[in-house]
């Protein structure tokens, strides 16, 4: 670890009044604690605001609260960057809880390099309820998707990883993240951006931490449906996508309603069945691949439905708006727009 270099925590919030006090408790239990934690609040209306002042108050030399009047993560994460003037900037998330050495190890990992970003997994984590349903589905790839950052166990180069951490001087050079019309994807745009420079993206699952997932299928589906939303802004940014992946739950939307037709239209309902069918088939291999008890299992089969109709309609909206109109309203915050 180079210890020669000093590190920052970023951190968007908005409403995080459930999550906020784990977050930064596990932040500032590191066995590495960082010089800063900037924490960028879009105007939380909850008791959010309480809170990070609380804390502020208690740790006064690390914890440094600012404003985002933008409310959106990608704004915020990108003003805690220009803030901080530490070398090394830590992501954060409010919905995430660190492993005590998630640190030591992220700083380790980057070992002092330039045009490179290390990150772990994104594991999830709940305790009860509709969370840990949702968390389970998390663990299976008939879920949620292939994508190395939430299965790789080996050490390797990644499109992306979950949050992560790079130098300061390099995250202002590619012009820190970018807001997209969705709302979301900042990530997904930023590491894309990142790759399309030649520089690296490293998994290491030394880095470790726990997502704690949305608390009832409603929230679920409004989430699964801006990420697939934000997966169109990002065809129409970059003119193409990394995988062909994000395309399957909105080829199953597609099907489903094709196979629908004969049944509407004569009566004949056997391609719809099929279809069903092997997508309840599907289900079936995500509750088969949780270990739990059956209700749990039932749960994740249930939530894995939930995330593949919401991410399908939402690329199929995004899809239908044009892409000049995304790319008009792609935001930037660094530098600062003329």
């Amino acid at each position: 670890m180079s210890a020669s270099q000093s590190v920052a925590v970023i951190l968007a919030v908005f409403n995080e009044e459930d999550h906020i006090d784990a977050c930064l408790a596990s932040l500032l239990e590191q066995t590495v604690v960082p010089d800063q934690i900037i924490v960028a609040d879009g105007g939380s209306t909850d008791a959010t605001a309480t809170k990070l002042t609380e804390w502020q108050s208690a740790h006064p030399a690390t914890i440094n609260i600012i404003d985002n009047p933008h409310r959106h993560q990608a704004a915020g994460l990108t003003l805690a960057a220009q803030s901080a003037d530490s070398e090394i900037l830590v992501r954060a998330d409010g919905h995430t809880t660190f492993d005590p050495t998630y640190i030591s190890a992220s700083v380790s990992a980057l070992d002092g390099r330039s045009g490179v970003a290390v990150g772990g997994s994104q594991v999830g984590s709940a305790d009860s309820g509709t969370a840990r349903f949702i968390a389970a589905a998390m663990t299976s790839p008939l879920a949620v998707g292939p994508a190395p950052y939430r299965h790789q166990t080996e050490i390797g180069l990644v499109d992306t990883v979950y949050l992560g951490t790079f130098q300061r001087a390099d995250f202002l050079e590619l012009g820190g993240y970018r807001l997209l019309p969705s709302g979301a994807a900042e990530d997904a745009d930023f590491y894309y951006r990142w790759r399309d420079r030649g520089w690296l993206v490293e998994f290491h699952p030394t880095i470790r931490s726990q997502y704690h997932p949305r608390q009832s299928f409603s929230a679920l589906f409004r989430q699964f449906l801006k990420y697939g939303v934000a997966k169109a802004d990002m065809l129409a940014l970059h003119g193409r996508l990394p995988h062909l992946r994000p395309l399957a739950p909105a080829g199953l939307i597609v099907v489903v309603a094709a196979s629908a037709i004969p049944g509407l239209l004569a009566g004949y309902w056997l391609p719809l069945i099929i279809v069903v069918g092997a997508w309840l088939l599907g289900l079936t291999g995500v509750a088969l691949s949780v270990d739990s008890t059956p209700a749990s299992r039932l749960g994740a089969a249930a939530a894995a439905g939930v995330m593949h109709v919401s991410y399908g309609f939402g690329l199929i909206k995004g899809l239908l708006r044009s892409p000049t109109r995304v790319r008009s309203e792609t935001r930037t915050f660094y530098p600062e727009p003329e």
